[in-house]
C-alpha cells in the first residue's frame, strides 16, 4: 500500500481536487459545480469551514478530500445550527486504501475542537459505496429524503 498522508487543503490543491470531483459527478451523472473556483469557495475557503483536508500519496498526488463545516441558521439541509456538515471524495483509483478513514481521522479531530457533538453527511440514496463508507466509520441513519439518506456521527 502507498503511503497516505492528510493535511490541511490549500488553494494551490483546488485543481486536483476539482478533478477528482469532477470525475465523480461524472459517475454520478451529476451536474453539480465541481470547478476550481467552485472548490476554493465551497470548501477550501468556505465561512464556515471547520477543515478541509486532502489526502496525498508519496508523490503529493492528491487521492481524495474531505469538508468539514459548521451548520449555520438557515443552512440547505436544514441542520440544527452548530452540527457538522461533512462531504468525502476520494478518486476512484485510491479506493479500498484507507484514504477515507485517514481524512475523517482529521475531520474528527477538527469537529472536537470545535465542539461539534453531531456530524451529519448526506449521501445519494443509490451511492452504495457511500452509504458503506459512512456505515464502516460509525455514522447511523437518522432521516431519508427523496433520493437521499441522511447519516450522522455522534461525538462522545
Amino acid at each position: 500500500m502507498t503511503e497516505v498522508t492528510v493535511r490541511e487543503a490549500t488553494a494551490n490543491d483546488a485543481a486536483g481536487m476539482s478533478q477528482i470531483l469532477r470525475d465523480i459527478l461524472t459517475v454520478w451523472k451529476s451536474d453539480r459545480p465541481s470547478s476550481v473556483a467552485h472548490v476554493l469557495t465551497h470548501y477550501v475557503d468556505h465561512p464556515d469551514r471547520l477543515r478541509c483536508s486532502v489526502a496525498v500519496d508519496g508523490d503529493g498526488e492528491i487521492l481524495g478530500f474531505q469538508s468539514l463545516k459548521r451548520a449555520t441558521a438557515g443552512n440547505a439541509y436544514g441542520l440544527p445550527t452548530g452540527w457538522g456538515i461533512i462531504g468525502t471524495y476520494v478518486d476512484a483509483k485510491a479506493a479500498g486504501r484507507g484514504v477515507g478513514k485517514a481524512l475523517f481521522v482529521s475531520s474528527l479531530d477538527a469537529a472536537r475542537e470545535a465542539s461539534v457533538a453531531e456530524i451529519d453527511a448526506t449521501i445519494g440514496a443509490g451511492n452504495e459505496t457511500g452509504l458503506a463508507f459512512y456505515d464502516a466509520i460509525g455514522f447511523e441513519t437518522y432521516q431519508t429524503k427523496p433520493g437521499a439518506v441522511c447519516k450522522k456521527y455522534t461525538l462522545g
